[in-house]
């Protein structure tokens, strides 16, 4: 059984930065693909970024390629996303999903594990 975290959201004006965290439970945090989701009101949820077990590998969604930065620190359990240049369209609930499995994906059903989310409010 795995726990995630998430901490770390909160209000920032447009152009500002935050950085995420989630903090997974147990001994097997080495062996797992994690990624961040959000979901805004009214909308689905969707992909942000994901991460390989080993943090060799990483994937964003288009939408926040260039601005956004996943990362992990195996010895800490955690994995991190750092937001920068954040723009009103980026608030939303932020949920830390892992998965087991060596491979980067983007599909929310393809993550066992969530975390109870935090919120991002980017004020205009």
């Amino acid at each position: 059984q795995v726990q995630l975290v998430e901490s770390g959201g909160g209000l920032v004006q447009a152009g500002g930065s935050l950085r995420l965290s989630c903090a997974a439970s147990g001994r097997t945090f080495s062996s797992l693909t994690m990624g961040w989701f959000r979901q805004a009101p009214g909308k689905e949820r969707e992909f942000v970024a994901a991460i390989l077990k080993s943090g060799g590998g990483t994937y964003y969604a288009d939408s926040v390629k260039g601005r956004f930065t996943i990362s992990r620190d195996n010895a800490k359990n955690t994995v991190y996303l750092g937001m920068n240049s954040l723009k009103p369209e980026d608030a939303a609930v932020y949920y830390c999903a892992a998965r087991w499995g060596s491979a980067v994906r983007s599909e929310g059903y393809e993550y066992g594990y969530w975390g109870q989310g935090t919120q991002v409010t980017v004020s205009s």
